[in-house]
């Protein structure tokens, strides 16, 4: 099905980067992080982190290592992504998770995607894990996110956005910002922001190097059914206007602008 969009600007050379991090009590994690984006072949023009209220010293690591760090007291992702988006200055914002490593390219890579297409909107990329057993992680990793897509396909009836690589133009968080729901902590913010971007917006895939995430998802049954327990619910939080069905003719009724 194709996706909605709306001619935006291109990016020029002198494009400003904003990278965003929530995190809460990750201060290991968010260590290996942004050492890996001090060593961007496109260095970010600005990181910020958003600490969510931890009761370890990850705000600390967060201000040696030079990120902007900002506080959301208030509980869940979703808060505290919207809440470094809100005071992202770059024209493209970038996210990840405190407890990912990028590939070098990361930054360059998106950038270059942007420029390529003035009528992309957000993008987002493929991933690996870094951690755990060696020999499960990459038949792990393409389970994991073969269905996380194939159920965003079925739900959204476009690409969804993976919080752990993804980017999109500041014009567009501006955009959608009013509308996104901020005050559910039980909410998979990267799905919940996907229904908001994909109404207007061209998704697309981000072509790179894959970007390392954890392997903590899959650490014990209970983490996983939470997951999946907050997928749900982050589904059902959209209907009835975005029932599968309802959503899908929306879509296909409205003109592709641009690309």
């Amino acid at each position: 099905m194709e996706q909605p969009g709306r001619q935006l600007p291109v990016e020029s050379r002198s494009c400003q980067i904003s990278v965003v991090i929530p995190v809460k009590d990750d201060a290991k994690e968010l260590a290996l992080c942004l050492a890996a984006l001090g060593q961007q072949t496109r260095r970010p023009d600005e990181v910020i982190v958003v600490d969510n209220d931890s009761t370890d010293d990850s705000a600390t690591v967060a201000a040696v290592w030079g990120a902007t760090v900002l506080t959301c007291t208030d509980p869940g992702i979703p808060a505290a992504s919207s809440h470094g988006y809100d005071h992202a200055t770059g024209d493209l914002i970038l996210r990840l998770d405190a407890d990912c490593v990028p590939p070098d390219t990361w930054v360059a890579d998106v950038e270059r995607a942007f420029a390529r297409d003035s009528a992309l909107g957000a993008v987002t990329g493929p991933a690996r894990f870094h951690d755990g057993p060696r020999l499960l992680r990459a038949p792990l990793a393409a389970a994991y996110l073969a269905a996380y897509t194939a159920a965003g396909v079925l739900a959204l009836g476009h690409r969804p956005l993976f919080g752990s690589n993804l980017a999109m133009r500041r014009a567009v968080w501006e955009t959608v910002a009013p509308s996104i729901e901020r005050g559910d902590p039980e909410l998979h913010d990267d799905f919940a922001l996907s229904y908001r971007v994909g109404e207007c917006f061209r998704i697309g895939r981000l072509r790179a190097d894959p970007m390392g995430i954890s392997m903590r998802p899959f650490g014990s049954l209970s983490s996983l059914r939470r997951r999946g327990r907050r997928g749900f619910h982050t589904v059902k939080a959209q209907w009835p206007e975005d029932f599968p069905p309802y959503r899908w003719r929306k879509l296909v009724s409205r003109p592709v602008k641009g690309g």
